[in-house]
């Protein structure tokens, strides 16, 4: 835990150190990549309740062939 203390207090210091007229930008940026980290969440969420409906066609033994290559 105090390593991702110090490390967000390194960020916040590099901050500090930033021109006003860059900090949008950064909240731009991490707005971006916390939407990403949602849209990943959503999907894997989106694989997982899926699985169940496609291990049917997915897992048969016509295809069995398939999974040996």
């Amino acid at each position: 835990m105090a390593s991702i203390r110090n490390h967000i207090q390194h960020l916040i210091d590099k901050l500090e150190g930033l021109p006003e007229d860059r900090l949008s930008e950064v909240e731009d940026f991490i707005d971006f990549l916390k939407n990403r980290e949602r849209e990943r969440q959503t999907t894997r969420a989106a694989e997982k309740l899926s699985e169940d409906r496609f291990r049917d066609v997915w897992d048969n033994p016509e295809d069995a062939v398939y999974d040996r290559l």
